[in-house]
């Protein structure tokens, strides 16, 4: 069986890093980067996936520091699933995540599920069939703000920047999609393992979880020619996304963007976990697809076929917008997209604004209206979620790109540590916690 890795680069990818000599840190907005040259990180986490690379028998490592599924490769198929969580006491919410750990484990490492008598329900879905494989599959959980809030008992262990997601300006939240006590991103090669995964997953918690709501979402699989760059995938807007993305395979940038580390004052339990984001953003596509190329280009402020920001048409996807010799945004727009997320000024510069972002398009039908029903299933993960998506999310307030999208779901939560070994489980730092406060 192959193994996926965090930090394993694509072998395309790996050879021009090499022809080009650039330095292995690969964060986009480094002051060193060239003013036209095409920099790409060196692990691009939403790199479109490559067709013929992915196999049913990749496997990502379950146990670690952290959980995967964060800084992991992106694979072609993604899920947000959200719970109401049924437990009441301690025992009761720590067998929750030792039936999740367990469920988790086997479903991401893959083997043949036990035969039981016929006349019980079967063991598994076998929807994938007779043995599970571990098709690149990742499920990582993290928990909402009601979970802590609704338990007296567990109030006061609450990660201090966990909030339940407010309106901004331009959202229309719909309160059947928002929130949740917990959520389980489920990524994969194949749907069919995505769909599995849940399935098994609600089974065998059915007295401890009770669905809230599910969006399902993929990334277009392309074919890169011998040698070429790898590319970022393209939203259902025809742009490219990801393509700013911090370095996932850089460990001292994933330890200042996204871990959460004793420096940052969260409770001890919660060391080692991160803030995950989750917003479903409805596209307007009719109405994007009426728009002139050139609007369309200026309101993202970068090019459409290429990807490259509009002051550096030929630089490539991963050249660096050059902001100070376009103080009045005649090239690109002082509202534009990627100028209003990140400025690019001296404070700018710094990483307490950075989010790692692991984006996934959706299409979910016809609207009662006759509108095409799509868009993004947009996941973020950061250290602060107060100084990482709210705040860049306060600065794109009122862009151009409004008239296009509608937030409609979603929420925040707090992705749990990892689990170290196989006498660890999800949770188990909080929960020692818990029992330490009640002693």
């Amino acid at each position: 069986m192959s193994a996926i890795k965090p930090n394993m680069l694509d072998g395309n990818r790996r050879n021009v890093l090499k022809g080009l000599g650039l330095a292995a840190f690969g964060c986009p907005f480094a002051a060193a980067a060239s003013a036209h040259a095409e920099t790409p990180p060196a692990h691009h986490m939403t790199d479109a996936p490559v067709a013929n690379v992915a196999s049913v028998n990749d496997k990502v490592p379950f146990h670690g520091r952290h959980q995967a599924g964060i800084t992991t490769p992106r694979p072609a198929n993604g899920m947000v699933a959200s719970f109401d969580v049924l437990a009441e006491t301690p025992e009761e919410l720590e067998a929750l995540f030792k039936t999740l750990t367990d469920r988790i484990a086997f479903l991401t490492q893959g083997g043949a599920p036990p035969e039981l008598d016929p006349r019980l329900p079967p063991a598994d879905s076998g929807i994938v069939g007779p043995v599970v494989r571990p098709d690149a599959l990742t499920v990582t959980v993290s928990l909402g703000s009601s979970l802590f809030e609704n338990r007296d008992w567990l109030k006061p262990l609450k990660p201090l920047r966990l909030s339940r997601m407010k309106k901004f300006k331009n959202d229309a939240l719909d309160a059947s999609l928002c929130h949740g006590d917990l959520t389980l991103q489920i990524c994969a090669n194949t749907q069919d393992t995505t769909i599995h995964a849940l399935r098994d997953i609600i089974k065998n918690t059915a007295r401890q979880l009770v669905l809230k709501w599910k969006q399902e979402g993929n990334v277009p699989v392309i074919a890169t020619p011998p040698g070429a760059m790898a590319e970022s995938a393209r939203n259902f807007l025809g742009f490219r996304d990801g393509t700013a993305n911090p370095d996932a395979g850089n460990d001292e940038m994933m330890e200042k963007v996204v871990w959460v580390g004793p420096e940052r004052g969260e409770p001890e339990w919660a060391l080692g976990g991160s803030y995950q984001l989750v917003r479903i953003i409805r596209n307007f596509v009719e109405r994007w697809d009426r728009t002139p190329l050139k609007e369309q280009e200026l309101i993202f402020g970068r090019t459409k076929t290429q990807g490259a920001p509009l002051d550096q048409r030929n630089g490539g996807e991963f050249a660096a917008p050059h902001y100070d010799d376009d103080p009045e945004g005649k090239l690109t727009p002082l509202d534009s997209h990627i100028r209003l997320a990140m400025p690019r000024t001296a404070k700018d510069q710094l990483t307490e604004n950075l989010i790692l972002r692991r984006p996934f398009n959706y299409s979910n039908g016809v609207t009662k209206s006759g509108q095409l029903d799509q868009g993004l299933l947009f996941i973020c993960y950061q250290g602060d979620l107060e100084k990482g998506f709210i705040t860049v999310q306060r600065r794109l307030d009122g862009e151009p790109l409004e008239e296009y999208i509608k937030p409609i779901g979603g929420g925040y939560f707090y992705t749990l540590p990892g689990v170290r070994d196989a006498s660890d489980y999800l949770g188990s730092t909080l929960i020692a916690a818990v029992r330490k406060k009640t002693l």
